[in-house]
């Protein structure tokens, strides 16, 4: 399955920064230059995004992570939601630059008897953002959650939340929750692929969990957008690599 994202350029998957956060992002966007077209930045740590000057020695087709640590669109403290929403208007803002499409997490509540009042604030940053992208011309995802308690977009059940937004599917968050099978089903927008046991979030490589990914791999191709490999280390992505071509002849073009 190849994917044209630009005249005669063709893309089968991406790659997240992730699997090199421990080193500079010039280093690893550099030796992921080898492996793929499509890159995603994990704007975190040594990757976070001052410009985007480091992105323009590349012709990758990019996508961005927005900061999550740090960052709740759903705080029902108003200034930590306005900084959330300055944060996330900055990235979409460098986003622009670069023509790329964001990922963003939903935010979360502290309590459940905030919950509400959380579900409140979460609605008004979603319609301030949805401004501030139409501004800039960006699209964005909303990511849905592993099983940390009390964030949003854990389940099918908090879909409609983000109505008219598009959706960021995490197999391996879902495989958490026990609802991939639920979320494959839903119009998607964008994948995060990488593997786990259904305990914890390990970001291990394709195939050595239990997910089952000729389904995932399914549901790539029927909304016919190119894949994130979001696993922990370079050499679980070739791994995950190996495991995608083998399970769809099709993702390596054959």
């Amino acid at each position: 399955m190849y994917i044209m994202f630009r005249p005669g350029t063709f893309c089968m998957f991406g790659v997240s920064t992730y699997c090199l956060h421990q080193e500079p992002l010039a280093v690893a966007l550099e030796r992921l230059s080898p492996i793929t077209d499509c890159v995603e930045v994990m704007d975190e740590g040594l990757h976070h995004l001052e410009s985007v000057e480091p992105l323009e020695s590349y012709s990758y087709l990019y996508f961005i992570h927005a900061p999550a640590r740090g960052i709740n669109i759903a705080s029902i403290h108003e200034p930590i939601r306005r900084a959330s929403i300055e944060v996330l208007t900055q990235t979409f803002t460098l986003a622009a630059e670069v023509g790329a499409d964001v990922v963003i997490h939903p935010g979360y509540y502290a309590w459940i008897q905030e919950r509400d009042h959380a579900l409140g604030m979460f609605k008004q940053s979603l319609k301030e953002l949805t401004a501030a992208a139409e501004d800039l011309s960006v699209t964005f995802f909303v990511e849905n959650m592993g099983n940390w308690e009390y964030f949003f977009l854990r389940s099918c059940e908090d879909l409609p939340l983000i109505d008219g937004i598009g959706f960021a599917l995490d197999v391996g968050h879902a495989n958490l929750n026990g609802c991939l099978d639920c979320f494959l089903a839903h119009p998607t927008a964008h994948y995060h692929l990488h593997d786990n046991n259904g305990d914890d979030d390990t970001h291990s490589p394709i195939g050595t969990g239990t997910i089952d990914f000729v389904a995932v791999m399914e549901a790539v191709q029927r909304n016919n957008v190119i894949p994130i490999i979001e696993v922990e280390t370079l050499d679980g992505v070739t791994a995950s690599i190996t495991a995608l071509e083998a399970i769809d002849p099709a993702v390596s073009g054959t």
